[in-house]
């Protein structure tokens, strides 16, 4: 009698897990608006034969599918991307003594970029009595203002940095 009880448990007991499923993707499929239907994917386009001037408009996918997702969020991606070029990323410091009389390389050069080689250089000379702080312009790794040996060398260690390969993904 026991064997049948636990029997009629473990039905029940996967009765409600299959309907505990069921209501979790109608909760999924109402939050991501899609409609209560099976959503099916559109057919795999046939190849055909097309110029090579004008690439085919790729159809634009429902909303809420696989396919729309990863779309926007390669637009997203791609986007951020560009934003993180413009921004002032790439940093180099150099430390020195500014005067012969002082020890602890007090002083410094700092080269703050973007990708493109444009941003700041700030340069902070520290003597016994004062210290005295300089921001110049960068364009291009170039700058209008005369830059010190210090500041040419920060300004080199992020221009051999731009040189090389990045080790990111190429955008698909």
């Amino acid at each position: 009698m026991s064997s049948t009880l636990a029997a009629a448990f473990g039905i029940a007991a996967l009765f409600v897990a299959v309907l505990a499923l069921v209501f979790a993707i109608q909760a999924l499929r109402a939050q991501s608006g899609t409609p209560k239907t099976a959503a099916k994917l559109p057919a795999t386009p046939q190849p055909q034969p097309q110029t090579q001037s004008q690439p085919e408009p790729q159809p634009e996918a429902k909303p809420g599918t696989v396919k729309s997702e990863l779309r926007r969020l390669s637009k997203e991606l791609e986007d951020a991307r560009s934003e993180l070029r413009e921004t002032l990323q790439h940093l180099a410091v150099v430390r020195y003594d500014a005067y012969g009389d002082m020890g602890g390389r007090l002083s410094w050069s700092m080269a703050l970029l973007d990708d493109k080689g444009d941003g700041v250089v700030v340069t902070s000379i520290n003597s016994r009595n004062d210290a005295r702080s300089y921001a110049k312009e960068v364009k291009s790794f170039e700058s209008d203002a005369k830059l010190s040996p210090e500041e040419e060398e920060a300004l080199e260690t992020l221009r051999k940095e731009a040189a090389q390969p990045r080790d990111l993904p190429a955008p698909q």
